[in-house]
């Protein structure tokens, strides 16, 4: 599904780490961990096809049409831009051919379970982070591309979002969808992913995440 190859991305003449080649097949969940600055939303965009590598290639073996959704950090969008919620949902749809009955079936659901209702026609500006990110999650949703790429999907979820999270991307995994997922919360990261590529300046590591990822110390209560 996703190879790369001699793969080195950064600023130009400036990459940030050594050549990386990585095959992950279809239908894997993956994280993408490392410290600030170490590249991981670099190398999403790089295999969205949103930033040029600085070497080597990305090969994705799937369908042109509609074949990727990317998740954005949320820094990168317009919150003054007029538009409602259920628009933005809604653009999940841009290129599909369901009939409007059927679309508007849809955006119902995805309201529901990603637990939106009643703040359809509220704009961008008026929603709080978790709302918005909630909003970019369902739009997710609504794409039905075979590869997801998130860049930190947790960002501004409460408890409750994140527990939403977690059970998409589980049940995406389980309709045999590819996923790279960038994340902060390593103790989610090795509950929930089970594989993980570790970016570090001397080089990338990949393997099971309960391997790369340490058990965290146990609090106890007297």
């Amino acid at each position: 599904m996703i190879a790369c190859h001699a793969l080195r991305w950064g600023a130009p003449g400036q990459p940030l780490t050594p050549a990386l080649d990585l095959e992950l097949s279809q239908g894997s969940l993956t994280a993408i961990i490392g410290a600030n600055g170490s590249g991981k939303s670099s190398l999403l965009k790089v295999i969205a096809g949103l930033q040029k590598p600085l070497a080597g290639k990305v090969r994705l073996s799937v369908p042109l049409k509609r074949s990727l959704s990317f998740l954005p950090q949320q820094q990168h969008l317009d919150r003054q831009f007029p538009i409602s919620l259920q628009a933005l949902i809604a653009a999940g749809f841009w290129g599909s051919k369901q009939s409007p009955e059927i679309r508007s079936q849809r955006l119902k659901t995805v309201l529901e379970n990603w637990c939106l209702n009643g703040l359809e026609d509220r704009p961008l500006m008026a929603l709080s982070g978790g709302e918005l990110q909630r909003a970019l999650l369902a739009r997710l949703s609504l794409t039905d591309a075979p590869l997801l790429l998130l860049d930190e999907p947790h960002a501004a979820l409460d408890e409750v979002g994140q527990a939403l999270l977690w059970k998409h991307i589980h049940q995406w995994h389980l309709e045999g969808r590819t996923q790279v997922v960038v994340c902060h919360d390593l103790a989610a990261v090795r509950e929930h992913i089970p594989h993980t590529l570790q970016i570090k300046g001397s080089g990338c590591v990949y393997g099971p995440s309960t391997e790369l990822i340490s058990q965290p110390p146990q609090t106890q209560v007297a």
